[in-house]
């Protein structure tokens, strides 16, 4: 038996113990029947929108990516010290496995558990895309990076598990973890754009009119004579273009910016992926300092913001950073859980079983 039939035996025999119970069959019915809910209420609410299906698409990866980050900690936090205190683990020790193929087995078992969840969503996915408005670059490229991002979790509550000797404990730090990743770096965001504060000048003129007299041009509404004077206003406003690289380690902004982005009639974006993404690009661009308009010139302000497509395509992608943090989490994770749980070992902690 080769090293990668070992690993396969070992994710097998935890596949087949999760399986085991209805509790496993009960949480996917759940699922399902959540994203049902979701998928009627959503087509109902956006039938008159010009990508029905592009909306609904987004919603389900986002629900799929949810309850992924929600269950696979606690389904993947204690597969190691799980079976350590159940006196398993030496057991499976003292066979051929090796602690590297021991450790990746159970990690894959966590994967392929956690992908469940995507393929109770298969059904509803495909409803969407035939629904109209899903593009098929859009949806290959969300299905790859939720998957991967899936497996990310599972990673990091397989090698906590590992690294933590306490069932509970390694649980609720895989829990935490996941809550630094998608709540933390928002915190972190908001915090930090609230702190890098700028000051913003608007100058503006404004007619007096009751000095400029009761004679107004009938062709623009405007006194003939106007009387001017300048107001100038200053405030605060938070520099989000300093701190915008925090989001590149969330998970939902790292979907919404490797997702390929399309456009509506009005040139919106058509999905929340896109929403999310241009939302995101758009904490890039720094404050204007320096604005004002005249109403004594008649030059009102132009809208010359650019449009949602120019923001995206002029600002940064963060998104392979944000895998490549996650990928170095996961695997760092892992590599600690193999060196924590090589047999023989030096030292153990106070209280720890051996078989």
């Amino acid at each position: 038996m080769n090293g990668l039939a070992r690993m396969w035996t070992v994710a097998s025999l935890e596949l087949r113990q999760r399986v085991r119970g209805a509790a496993w069959y009960v949480l996917l019915g759940v699922f399902v029947l959540l994203v049902l809910v979701v998928t009627v209420f959503t087509t109902i609410a956006t039938r008159n929108t010009d990508a029905p299906g592009a909306v609904l698409y987004s919603l389900i990866v986002y629900f799929v990516l949810l309850l992924g980050t929600l269950v696979t900690p606690a389904l993947s936090g204690n597969a190691i010290n799980g079976d350590r205190e159940n006196g398993t683990l030496a057991t499976t020790q003292v066979t051929l496995v090796t602690t590297t193929q021991l450790v990746i087995g159970k990690f894959l078992a966590a994967w392929i558990t956690a992908l469940g969840f995507l393929a109770a969503a298969l059904p509803f996915l495909l409803f969407a895309l035939v629904l109209g408005g899903a593009s098929a670059d859009t949806a290959f490229v969300s299905i790859l990076v939720l998957a991967a991002e899936l497996g990310v979790v599972a990673a990091v509550g397989v090698g906590v598990s590992g690294l933590i000797r306490r069932p509970l404990f390694s649980v609720v730090t895989t829990y935490l973890v996941v809550a630094l990743l998608s709540i933390g770096s928002l915190i972190a965001f908001g915090l930090g754009g609230m702190v890098a504060q700028r000051e913003v000048t608007v100058s503006y003129e404004i007619i007096d009119w009751e000095a400029s007299g009761d004679e107004i041009d009938p062709d623009t509404g405007m006194p003939v004579d106007p009387v001017c004077e300048t107001v100038v206003s200053s405030y605060s406003v938070p520099r989000f273009d300093s701190v915008w690289w925090t989001l590149a380690a969330n998970p939902y902004v790292l979907l919404a910016d490797a997702a390929p982005t399309h456009f509506d009639r009005h040139g919106n974006p058509d999905d929340l992926f896109g929403t999310l993404k241009l939302g995101v690009r758009q904490a890039q661009l720094p404050p204007d300092v320096d604005s004002g308009w005249s109403e004594c010139d008649q030059a009102y302000p132009v809208d010359d913001q650019p449009t949602p497509r120019e923001v995206i395509d002029s600002t940064v992608p963060s998104w392979a950073v944000g895998l490549g943090i996650h990928a170095a989490l996961g695997l760092g994770l892992l590599a600690g859980a193999i060196s924590r749980t090589r047999a023989p070992a030096r030292r153990l902690a106070a209280g720890s079983r051996i078989a």
